[in-house]
């Protein structure tokens, strides 16, 4: 499960070596190999990411200003690679907002970004599949459910409150494997790196939000073992904000307090936690489409310069 990122650099780097008509020309080719029916799917997830409706003008005042010709690394090379294989399917005089990072706000203006709040009016958060290297990871999980060990495992950082209440109240828990991997200060809950291939020992993944979302959230809704988490409060192209609690993963209390109830309830129905399982590897599946991917990236952003006026 080892996964290089030189292909991912090599590729990118090399793509900024291509003139920009041959990106538009392809863009025209993508759209009109899709049948009727996948254009809908499509619309459907190009509308739940960008939300705009009304046009609106690109703010040259905003720090997140940038026209595509003149568009520069900001904040690490994943973030201008993803925003820029988008960006030059469209005329370099167009111009965008956008945000970088972990993005919990809601912009002033429509902007591109990352990850938004689930909550409140955020049509001003028009989505794009951002730092996809570490976010968008899947895997073919080897071991069956009922091959696994019936815990709960989970490795991460213990820096935000939320998550520090949750590995205090079950680091020790017999049913647990739950620690902290830093900050290092020699506390009883801090335990070494776990590797992908050691969780998916376990029944049962947590899948705790950092500074936005959970992670490890995608390659745990592919494996074979069942997702634990609390309701999403941010969404990034994942759209965590349309899984539904007990069809594509457990939910618990925001502070995990039931969290024994929920894992004893599974293993005594197996055949419940198998069904969670599967729709969960049915909602992976529309992100694999690495065509529908980028086309759908694409729908995205001609709607965003389509209501700026820039068509």
């Amino acid at each position: 499960m080892k996964d290089s990122k030189f292909p991912y650099y090599f590729s990118n780097a090399s793509s900024l070596l291509i003139p920009r008509f041959i990106y538009r020309a392809q863009a025209k080719r993508l759209l009109s190999t899709l049948t009727e029916a996948q254009k809908a799917i499509c619309l459907d997830r190009v509308n739940y990411y960008n939300k705009c409706r009304a046009p609106f003008q690109v703010d040259s005042n905003e720090q997140s200003y940038a026209t595509i010709s003149g568009f520069k690394k900001t904040k690490g090379w994943t973030y201008f690679f993803d925003i820029r294989q988008v960006m030059r399917y469209f005329p370099s005089r167009f111009a965008f907002n956008y945000i970088n990072g972990d993005v919990t706000h809601i912009p002033n203006v429509p902007s591109f970004i990352k990850s938004r709040p689930i909550a409140g009016q955020n049509q001003n958060s028009v989505v794009l599949k951002l730092n996809q290297i570490r976010h968008f990871k899947f895997i073919d999980d080897p071991v069956r459910y009922q091959d696994k060990k019936g815990m709960v495992a989970w490795r991460g950082v213990g820096f935000q409150p939320h998550r520090t209440k949750v590995i205090h109240a079950f680091y020790d828990h017999p049913q647990c494997n739950i620690g902290q991997t830093r900050p290092v200060e020699g506390q009883p809950w801090e335990k070494g790196f776990m590797s992908i291939e050691e969780q998916l020992q376990y029944k049962f993944l947590l899948c705790i939000e950092g500074n936005d979302v959970a992670t490890n959230l995608k390659w745990a809704m592919s494996s074979n073992s069942l997702v634990i988490m609390s309701k999403p409060k941010y969404e990034t192209w994942f759209m965590e904000g349309k899984l539904q609690a007990g069809v594509h993963y457990v939910e618990v209390n925001d502070d995990y307090s039931d969290l024994p109830e929920k894992m004893n309830y599974y293993l005594e129905n197996e055949a419940e936690a198998l069904a969670i399982i599967g729709n969960a590897h049915q909602w992976v599946e529309q992100f694999k489409n690495d065509k529908h991917e980028r086309l759908i990236s694409l729908m995205v952003a001609d709607k965003y310069f389509t209501l700026s006026g820039q068509k």
